[in-house]
């Protein structure tokens, strides 16, 4: 058993963090679903943007819906959506196998509609109509303006991933988002199984404090507040209130992990992998992370315990997590953002290339 099946046994479910047209067409895909346990996927504007400008697999279609007098916006989100139904249908029957608790792929909203909640539901309800696929979350950052856009994406009936997630503290804030909204499909008299994850960024946490933290502390920050969240995760599982919706016919919203490729060159490259193997979640990894851990025959015990005494001493060394946190989200809307800029300049560039030729 190589280590990708090892964490398939113990209940975590592997999904790919990247999407490429090449992916796609060239069976790579679904071998990782066959060979590498692979289960789903997910996207964001940086993965997109790098699939763009780096190959000419999207150059007939850019062209085409260019001579169509199309936006730049509106071209990326007919790539994303056509990539992204293949993908959805290629895991379509893990997700008829699980009954909808795997088998899933992501599309963000605009990253430019972080700030905006109106918009942002809108958003979310048009991407899930218009891909046509039941197996598709929506990606929703937790911010403060997030938080109601998800609470009424999922009374609507649309499967959420909540993204850009920090802390224990935002996780159960994302997490009662979820609560509201199928408590109010159940007051309505609606189906309470609207599917939906709660994305925790991990490794970010120790290149924010590289080279502040004691060396006996380093790499250990992200685990340490993963392993925070698990606690409270586990206990919204135990808790009452999530026991009536599972009674009424909900599926929990799952912990999935994200931001878990390594990013120190001297620590291992499966470092957040191993540290993370619970049951019940979900670990997003990168291309390179995948295939690392493919390579293992087996690895340690996961490294979630005692997450209080670590950040204990973290605050004795004088860091302040909760401002890391804040200071990481705010990272990360201004690179999403950018991201987004990036990607819409690179279709641009194309676009105007393109008709030169």
């Amino acid at each position: 058993m190589n280590a990708t099946q090892k964490l398939h046994e113990i209940g975590q479910s592997i999904w790919l963090d990247n999407i490429t047209r090449g992916l796609l067409t060239s069976g790579t895909l679904q071998r990782y679903i066959q060979d590498l346990s692979v289960t789903g996927l997910t996207s964001n504007p940086t993965i997109f943007d790098h699939a763009i400008k780096n190959s000419l697999e999207y150059d007939d279609a850019i062209s085409k819906k260019q001579e169509e007098g199309k936006s730049s916006e509106v071209i990326f989100f007919e790539l994303a959506t056509e990539d992204l139904r293949q993908a959805a249908d290629l895991f379509r029957p893990i997700y008829d196998r699980t009954n909808g608790v795997d088998g899933w792929v992501s599309l963000e909203v605009s990253p430019l509609l972080a700030r905006d909640t109106a918009g942002t539901l809108s958003a979310a309800k048009a991407l899930h109509a218009s891909a046509g696929r039941p197996n598709l979350f929506i990606k929703i950052p937790g911010t403060s303006e997030g938080l109601p856009a998800i609470e009424e994406a999922i009374f609507a009936g649309v499967p959420i991933n909540v993204t850009l997630l920090f802390s224990g503290a935002q996780y159960v804030a994302a997490a009662e988002a979820y609560l509201r909204g199928i408590e109010r499909r159940i007051a309505d008299g609606l189906n309470p199984d609207v599917g939906s994850v709660a994305s925790l960024f991990v490794s970010r946490w120790d290149v924010a404090v590289a080279h502040k933290e004691p060396e006996s502390l380093r790499n250990q920050l992200g685990i340490a507040i993963a392993g925070e969240t698990y606690e409270r995760y586990r206990a919204l599982l135990d808790s009452p209130r999530l026991q009536r919706i599972l009674n009424a016919g909900a599926h929990p919203q799952r912990l999935l992990w994200a931001s878990t490729g390594t990013k120190d060159p001297k620590a291992s490259e499966i470092l957040y992998v191993q540290a993370l193997a619970k049951p019940l979640t979900v670990n997003t990894m990168p291309e390179v992370t995948l295939k690392a851990l493919a390579d293992h025959e087996e690895f340690g015990e996961a490294l979630l315990a005692h997450a209080d005494a670590v950040l204990a001493e973290f605050a004795k060394a004088g860091i302040d997590t909760g401002a890391v946190a804040a200071q990481l989200l705010g990272e990360g809307v201004a690179s999403f953002a950018k991201s987004w800029a990036d990607l819409l300049a690179c279709i641009e560039s194309k676009s105007e290339t393109l008709a030169a030729a």
